[in-house]
């Protein structure tokens, strides 16, 4: 089994007024299907990603993913 190529960061939550994820610039539509595309399909998304992160606003308006598991292994220490 190969692995997928994945610009995920761990940041998952999406800019409502862009719709795209914070961390990646995903949409919902792309990371639900993310599995379903082509290997040439990912890159050509990979391709606009950056130019999308910047029109999403800076910070998340919720905890993210990865926020929230530093927080839970601060606390179990």
């Amino acid at each position: 089994m190969s692995i997928i190529e994945s610009p995920c960061i761990l940041v998952c939550a999406i800019d409502m007024k862009t719709g795209y994820c914070f961390g990646c610039g995903r949409t919902r539509e792309e990371i639900g299907a993310w599995s379903n595309f082509s290997p040439e399909a990912r890159r050509a998304i990979m391709a606009v990603l950056p130019s999308r992160l910047e029109t999403v606003e800076r910070r998340p308006r919720r905890e993210t993913r990865r926020s929230r598991m530093a927080r839970e292994r601060e606390e179990e220490a």
